[in-house]
């Protein structure tokens, strides 16, 4: 099992950036994919990007395609975000996850993420 914390939120200016980090304890991280969902108030969450496990393959949702980037760091334990270009819309409250499947090599909408961190808000004004 991976616990989850995520941090780097906060409150920015359309056009601005910001890197979220998801940092994770236990031994299994280096082999999990891990994921960034999103929820806005009165939304349903949506998968916004996803690694595999050794970086080789990404997933991103089409509204962040060219803004966002994912990464991972395994000798760190730590997954990012960084999110350049925000808009309005990319307000929500950001969730880090693990895959539940080890070496997942593709990461798509339908990979099952069972481990989550307690989440960081971003707010991003206009």
């Amino acid at each position: 099992q991976v616990q989850l914390v995520e941090s780097g939120g906060g409150l920015v200016h359309a056009g601005d950036s910001l890197r979220l980090s998801c940092k994770a304890s236990g031994r299994t991280f280096s082999s999990v994919a891990m994921g960034w969902f999103r929820q806005a108030p009165g939304k349903e969450r949506e998968f916004v990007a996803g690694i595999n496990w050794k970086s080789t393959d990404t997933y991103y949702t089409d509204s962040v395609k060219g803004r966002f980037t994912i990464s991972r760091d395994n000798a760190a334990n730590t997954c990012y975000l960084q999110m350049n270009s925000l808009k309005p819309d990319d307000t929500a409250a950001y969730y880090c996850a693990a895959s539940v499947r080890p070496y997942t090599a593709i990461v798509t909408p339908s990979t099952t993420f069972g481990s989550w961190g307690q989440g960081t808000l971003v707010t991003v004004s206009s």
